[in-house]
């Protein structure tokens, strides 16, 4: 019955202490006055005392005395023992154990005296009653009960109606509706109400249902009627019924509940005078009724938005349709109210938030607040729990705020004081608002504004003990501002002030918790609610609208549009907006303008959207062919430029998506990196910038800004700060800089695996332009301070960072440059001295302070077998300097300052500007000019100090025992050839550098085996590099071609920069360079004569690019030969050479690969108009002999004549040569023969070594030679055109047709290397060629080189410009590359005669072309030899036509021919050198090779025609010209026939020259 137990020890010593201790017990519970609670204690006290007696367990007169004692203790003492002997009694029953039952009967018995008979017998079976004795019969007193309770239940009496007892029920009306104002109580009044029901016999529950409506007519008495009810009332459930019954009433169709009723349960529920739960099922419709339509509206939400978005046309039908439809629905009868929301409300307007959150808890989410008066009622309440603390902390200063009046109930909720307080109730409140926080703007701002002033609390408060309750309400307002603010955004009307009011809260938090929060805005909110799915679809409706009609001309009016759209929805606008940009790029320019109108926030939404947008996963980001990048990607990089640069938006996070983008080995989001700081620092990368440019680029930063961009570069301090304070305070600047530096090899070695090489090439030029970009960037914008704290030293970045060399040098050298400065300032205040010399020493002394621990740090970078080569401090001097450093760039200081004094006087004249303007522009101007003068002073102070600190380090900077060939391959390694490819200023100052290094007379540094190594091997170089890359080794080179070109143009400037230089020895000792050595000097016409070799090999290396047909090196090598092009070539066969393999490129190209034909076209353009620059081989170099007459030939080609340049040649080769084992050799200028590693090096000097002693008897024949040329032209004019000569030159130009398609394989054979039997073949030649030559005798070496001038000069002129088409035509690859072995023998054993090679050819050397000629040669050409071949010149002609009638002849022998191909080597060797003496090859030849053009084809075919002639009768089928053997493969059967007949022709025409010269 009740969990009240009586100790055991009291059952035991109940005499003693136990009865006692009970009566105690008893007393104390009576005493207690706990509305109700005190009687169940005492039954349950009473009961378990009597269950003691039953079980035996206590004396039955001892209880019954204690038991008549407590019947004293309370009135109703009987009726609560009566309650316990009824439950015994029950209990009893049940018990099968007699003895228990004769127990509780005696026990009941015993307490008839002091229980009345009347409640026993009201409340015990009849059973035990009669066993009492208190009744007879227990079956009569069961019918007696029945009767009574009929009666009383179901008999109607006809009384108690209002018409019936209408006098009592009006009195009490009277009593209910009386002035309450005076001293009335409720309870004077129920005492009223009592006699009422007792005088007229009115039913008590009529009586309640009248006080009820007394109340509803009289809301405002809440207090009255409340106590009245409370203590009339005594069933709560009764109260429900009745109300129940009223809710009931207006449940049918149009009608409509009265406020007053829901007043009224609300304030019943409030005052817990019935439940909600039982009220709740009296209310309409059903909760399931209302799931369902939440539903409903959710999906005609979401029909109505496919329908805006779905272009659909509206058809006759669908309209009538419609209509019929909103009439049917006007007829429908109103559905009833919703009796639960208005309840809710009125729950809410007393402010009982407790029963309204359990009613929202019963429906969907927001669709309680969905109805506007409930969110009202809810705001209001909001209003009235944060007023106190927004009064406190979140009113600005000087606003007064509208006074509000707390609520009168003492129940609601309590109003917060601080931020805590928010959490106990109005954080709850506010995110049951949701979006319909938008009904009160007012609410919006104060919720806003209470943010603020906790963001400043929590950044302020750093205490510890605080801080989990401050993160604890920081989420709770990132959750507000997630779930309330932001969509209550989106449903207002187009405020600005409330979009700027949020925005003043969210700048407070971290752009990552701002992007979050954007991104739930665009991607979730939309969705939970039918209102917010409705707004999505009208706004981008209204956005397409706008953008559909977004021009130029109409900028501001749609702006302003887009600004009234964006205040409320930018997420869902700028969605938009930016899937049509990256659609059509051509709007990025009018929506960029547009833009103006926007918000703060709106402006970071924008920030947002873009790099969602970029990092979108559903789109590639490359072409559908994988080469490019796409173009979606592009136009976001440039509106990303655009808008950060116009506008004030925080770049943070979008520069720390393109870092995570880095990390995560990724590059091709540095295109918007790219953009950014392009558009806002106006710092721009590009390899197409003119040579005025790239001269401003050298010059200092306002000589940039005005003369070095394409586009005009203003207003950008701004903006530059502003992303220079973005990458500081987030740190990103040195992590931007090192990611971009190690993707650099990432984009090759982890990205590029799969993708193709035309993309990676793009990705890694992209990389590099941006950190060169990003780079430049932070050294002219970050401080001295800022920079150096930043970059860490120069070992750390490479070892630690694994940054390679050229970019940690790149990030290093502003923070030298830095240093060094500061250092100089600091040495200048300490010692005032005002000395230019003293200046300069203190500079060198602040130099040396910076860079010897740079000297030391490098040492860690390389190996130390390369400091053996190099000293540290030359490496670190290279690395560290920069052209502004090297030169002042004069002539562009001077155009830039003329440029402002021609704008100024343009201001002056123009009588359209106003005064005020003129006069503002004019000292804009002039400010300008003062600049950049005062700049090119400093500048040019500074350049006279460099030079002065480099002229003191030079004699440190190379070691005197290395090698000068390994010395410049470690310079060229590891200096040079990194650095010219990094930037175009880069390769201007390379080739500046190595000018500088000579001019400063720098001891052991070789000038002319640097520029060799530089122009002889450039495939390698140009095949490995990107597209950008190529653009700047193009530069690298034209700047170095033209150095070399204004040495070679004029003999005055050679003697002035070159002569008497040790750049210029051709032998190096150990102990350095002596200067007194006349021999040791490379002279002017060896040094014009190097200049052709150079020349010969960049056609050699740019023809065999061209003729592989691999994408990349054409690509290339176009670009490289459209930026030497002012500086090469220069000479005309050469020039002619290239013209014809890139109109071939322009053919095959033209249908295949566009680019290239695009980059094939215009070089070929640009070639063209460059040929009038262009100058025949005989004046680019002089080829000058001594004259046979003049000088015995003993003394022309002995010992006493030749000796000397042989040798200056001979030490020259040696000391060039890569096989250190002859530094020995070196030292002693010994002269030696040419042998086999001195073939295998390349030339430096050419084959006309002797032509410093060409005497002027040699001039005076050479001009003879040209007259008798000439008047062979003459007789040749004479004859008509249809001479047998013309029809020869048709079938040549038919044959060379036919040869078109052999060129390329002829270059892919090319790249073979010479097999080692070869070799060893032309080792034996090499001997045999020397026996001849002792054989022979001293004759005159140089004769037939002179001969073939003599012979080309004629020809040259007899044929205008037949010969330079034809030469055009002719392929520069190298003869030896021939199919033919035993060609390929005779070839080399001429070519180890030849002038000696140099190291940096050896790769080349066994596939280039080789000339025989005089100057090593033994003499078998004689003067009868060269007359006799005039005379065959001269009958020429006339013996075509009997050469081509026996060519049948000889095809018909051809195969015994064939037999008899197998001739003397010697003879072969003698035959070849003869014919290539003969053929004039279009202009006499450099040292080591053919002239690109290989043989001549006229003067070729001529001199086979005559040798034919004169020998054999076979010999008539040799008017077919030698083709096929530098061909090297055949394209069809008939030109393999004709190369077999040719090697027959050429076998035997050596065996009778071998008779006709003997």
């Amino acid at each position: 019955m009740a969990t009240l137990i009586l100790p055991g020890e009291w059952i035991k010593n109940w005499e003693k202490s136990g009865k006692h201790e009970f009566v105690q017990l008893c007393k104390e519970l009576t005493e207690k006055t706990d509305h109700g609670s005190e009687i169940r204690d005492i039954q349950a006290a009473l009961y378990e005392l009597c269950w003691q007696v039953v079980q035996g367990n206590l004396k039955l007169d001892l209880v019954v005395s204690v038991l008549g004692d407590m019947m004293e203790l309370r009135d109703d003492m009987p009726s609560i023992l009566a309650d316990v002997f009824s439950t015994l009694d029950l209990e009893t029953a049940a018990l099968e154990e007699k003895v228990k039952r004769d127990h509780y009967t005696q026990l009941v018995g015993a307490c008839l005296f002091f229980v009345p008979e009347a409640i026993l017998k009201e409340r015990l079976d009849p059973e035990t009653l009669e066993s009492l004795g208190l009744i007879k019969q227990a079956h009569q007193f069961n019918q007696k009960i029945v009767k009574i309770k009929t009666k009383l239940f179901y008999k109607q009496q006809k009384f108690n109606l209002l018409r019936e007892e209408n006098e009592g029920y009006a009195k009490l009306i009277t009593e209910l509706g009386q002035d309450l104002s005076g001293n009335i109580t409720s309870h004077l009044v129920l005492e009223s109400i009592k006699s009422l029901i007792g005088c007229f016999n009115l039913d008590p529950n009529r009586v309640l249902d009248i006080i009820l409506e007394v109340y509803e007519s009289r809301s405002d008495q809440d207090e009255f009627f409340l106590s009245l009810i409370k203590s009339y009332m005594c069933e709560p459930l009764t109260l429900c019924h009745i109300l129940g019954f009223k809710f009931k009433f207006y449940q049918e169709p149009n009608e409509e509940t009265p406020k007053s009723l829901y007043h009224i349960a609300a304030a019943l529920l409030h005052h817990n005078l019935i439940e909600l739960e039982d009220i709740y099922v009296h209310l309409m419709p059903v909760d399931a009724t209302i799931v369902e339509e939440h539903k409903r509206d959710i999906s005609e939400a979401k029909q109505i938005a496919r329908k805006l978005v779905m272009v659909v046309l509206p058809s006759e039908k669908s309209e009538d349709k419609d209509k019929e439809k909103e009439k049917e629905e006007e007829k429908n009868d109103k559905p009833p109210d919703n009796q639960k929301l208005g309840l809710l409300e009125a729950l809410l307007r007393i402010g009982d938030w407790h029963h309204a959150q359990s009613i929202m808890d019963q429906m969907p989410s927001f669709y309680a607040t969905s109805h506007k008066a409930i969110a009202l009622a809810l705001c209001q309440l909001v209003h009235l729990t944060v007023e106190p603390l927004y009064r406190r902390a979140g009113l600005p200063k000087g606003a007064r705020g509208c006074v509000m009046h707390p609520l009168r109930n003492k129940r609601a909720p309590r109003p917060a004081e601080s931020f805590e307080d928010l959490r106990r109730d109005t954080f709850s409140m506010i995110c049951y608002l949701g979006p319909h926080l938008s009904h009160d703007a007012i609410l919006f701002a104060k919720i806003v504004r209470l943010g603020k002033a906790f963001m400043k609390e929590y950044q302020s408060d750093g205490r510890s003990d605080v801080k989990d309750k401050m993160e604890t309400l920081l989420s709770c307002f990132l959750s507000i501002a997630d779930q309330v603010l932001l969509p209550s955004l989106s449903l207002m009307e187009c405020n600005a002030c409330m979009s700027e009011e949020l925005w003043g809260l969210f700048k407070l938090f971290p752009y990552r918790h701002r992007y979050r929060l954007y991104g739930q805005w665009k991607n979730e909110t939309y969705t939970s609610h039918p209102l917010l799915v409705k707004v999505k679809a009208q706004t981008v409706e209204r956005a397409k609208y706008i953008m559909k009609r977004l021009t130029k001309e109409n900028v501001k009016q749609s702006g302003r549009q887009i600004g009234k759209l964006s205040h409320s929805n930018p997420t869902i606008l700028f969605d938009y907006m930016l899937s049509q940009i990256q659609w059509y790029d051509n709007l990025i320019v009018p929506v960029v303008d547009s833009l103006k109108y926007l918000t703060s926030l709106n402006y970071d939404v924008l920030a947002y959207c873009i790099i969602e947008a970029l990092a979108n996963p559903e789109k590639e980001k490359m072409k559908h062919d994988d080469t490019t990048i796409s173009s979606w990607l592009q136009s976001l990089a440039s509106l990303c430029g655009a808008v950060f640069r116009k506008y004030p938006i925080e770049l943070a996070g979008l520069l720390q998506y393109v870092t995570n983008q880095l990390k995560a080995g990724k590059s091709f989001d540095l295109l918007i990196l790219k953009e950014v700081v392009q558009k806002m620092a106006g710092i721009e990368i590009t390899d197409e910038m003119t040579s005025e440019q790239l001269e401003a680029m050298t010059g200092g930063e306002q000589l940039k800004a005005e003369g070095g961009y394409f586009g005009q570069i203003r207003n950008t301090k701004k903006s530059s700060q502003r992303l220079k304070d973005a990458l500081l305070d987030h740190e990103l600047a040195l992590p931007l800089c090192l990611l971009m530096a190690q993707q650099r090899n990432g984009v090759v070695f982890l990205e590029g695996g799969e993708k193709h090489l035309k993309l990676v090439g793009h990705l890694y030029d992209q990389c590099h332009d941006t950190l060169v970009q990003f780079g430049g960037f932070l050294a002219s914008n970050l401080s001295t301070e800022d920079y150096i704290k930043r970059v860490p030293s120069i070992d750390i970045l490479c070892n630690q960072f694994h940054t390679p060399h050229d970019a940690a040098f790149f990030l290093s050298r502003p923070m030298y440059a830095h240093q060094i400065l500061s250092k100089y300032d600091e040495l200048k205040k300490a010692e005032k001295g005002n000395r230019q010399q003293q200046k300069v020493h203190k500079y060198v002394a602040a130099c040396e302070q910076v860079m010897t621990p740079v000297h030391e740090a490098v040492v860690s970078l390389h190996p130390a077998r390369v400091w053996d080569d190099l000293r540290p401090q030359f490496y670190a001097t290279f690395w560290s300097l920069t052209m502004y450093d090297l030169a002042v760039p004069h002539s562009a200081y001077e155009r830039e300052v003329n440029k402002l004094k021609v704008q100024i006087k343009a201001i002056e004249e123009n009588p359209e500007i106003p005064m005020n303007k003129k006069k503002k522009e004019k000292e804009r101007c002039t400010a300008l000019q003062e600049k950049l003068q005062e700049e090119e002073k400093k500048q040019l102070e500074h350049v006279q100090r460099v030079l002065h600190r480099l002229k003191l380090e030079k004699d440190n900077w190379l070691l005197a025992k290395s090698t000068k060939n390994e010395t410049i391959t470690k310079f060229l390694q590891l200096c040079l050839f990194p650095r010219c490819i990094f930037s175009s200023i880069d390769a201007v100052y390379c080739a500046r550098f190595v000018e500088l290094v000579h001019q400063q007379k720098t001891p052991n540094f070789c000038t002319l085996l640097c520029y060799d190594r530089v122009f002889s091997a450039i495939i390698y170089t140009v095949a490995s590099c990107t597209e950008n890359e190529s653009h700047r080794y193009g530069r690298f080179l034209c700047c170095m071609l033209e150095t070399v070109t204004r040495w070679h143009s004029d003999r005055a400037i050679y003697e002035k920069e070159c002569v008497n230089y040790p750049g210029f020895l051709t032998i190096f000792r150990a102990t350095g360079f002596d200067g007194g050595n006349k021999a040791d000097q490379l002279d002017y016409e060896n040094f014009r004569h190097v200049v052709h070799k150079w020349h010969y090999m960049l056609t050699k290396a740019s023809v065999h690019c061209l003729e592989t047909g691999d994408y990349t090196h054409i690509r290339n090598i176009l670009i490289v030969l459209t930026k030497i092009l002012p500086c090469y070539p220069k000479v005309l066969n050469l020039g002619q050479a290239l013209e014809c393999r890139v109109h071939k490129i322009c053919l095959e190209e033209k249908d295949k690969r566009p680019d290239l034909y695009a980059l094939a076209m215009g070089y070929s353009g640009r070639l063209k108009s460059q040929k009038v620059h262009m100058v025949p081989e005989n004046e680019f170099h002089h080829k000058e002999q001594p004259a046979r007459s003049a000088t015995p030939a003993n003394q022309q080609n002995g010992p006493g004549s030749t000796g000397k340049p042989a040798t200056s040649t001979s030490k020259m080769e040696e000391g060039t040569s890569e096989d250190g084992d002859r530094g020995k050799d070196k030292s002693q200028g010994t002269t030696k023969p040419v042998n086999k590693a001195n073939s295998a090096a390349a030339k430096v000097t050419t084959s006309n070594g002797n032509g410093a002693l060409n005497s002027t008897k040699a001039v005076k024949e050479r001009d003879d030679k040209e007259k008798s040329g000439k008047e062979k032209k003459e007789k040749k004019e004479k004859t008509p055109g249809s001479t047998p000569e013309t029809k020869a030159e048709n079938r040549r130009e038919k044959q060379r047709d036919e040869r078109a398609g052999k060129e390329e394989r002829v270059a892919r054979e090319g790249k073979e290397k010479t097999p080692k039997a070869d070799r060893e073949k032309a080792k034996a030649e090499e001997k045999s060629s020397k026996d001849d030559k002792a054989k022979a005798g001293n004759g005159e070496p140089m004769e037939p080189s002179r001969e073939r001038d003599a012979i080309k000069e004629s020809k040259s002129k007899e044929k205008g410009d037949r010969s330079a088409v034809a030469g055009s035509l002719k392929s520069p690859v190298p003869r030896l590359e021939s199919a033919e072995s035993e060609r390929d023998h005779k070839r080399r054993k001429l070519d180890s005669h030849s002038s000696p090679s140099h190291s940096s050819s050896v790769k080349d050397n066994s596939n280039e072309p080789k000339e025989s000629t005089s100057k090593h040669h033994a003499n078998y050409n004689s003067v009868t030899r060269s007359k006799s071949r005039e005379r065959e010149t001269e009958k020429k002609d006339s013996d075509n036509t009997q050469g081509r009638s026996k060519e049948k002849k000889e095809e018909k022998d051809r195969k015994e021919r064939k037999r008899d191909h197998a001739v003397n080597e010697l003879e072969t060797s003698q035959e070849s050198k003869r014919r290539k003496d003969e053929n004039g090859m279009n202009s006499s030849k450099n040292s080591k090779s053919d002239s690109p053009s290989c043989d001549s084809p006229l003067s070729a075919e001529k001199e086979k025609i005559k040798r034919s002639k004169s020998s054999s009768k076979e010999k008539a089928d040799s008017v077919k010209p030698e083709r096929t053997s530098s061909g090297g493969k055949k394209e069809s059967r008939h030109d393999k026939e004709k190369s077999e007949k040719k090697e027959k022709r050429d076998s035997s025409g050596g065996k009778e020259e071998k008779k006709q010269y003997p």
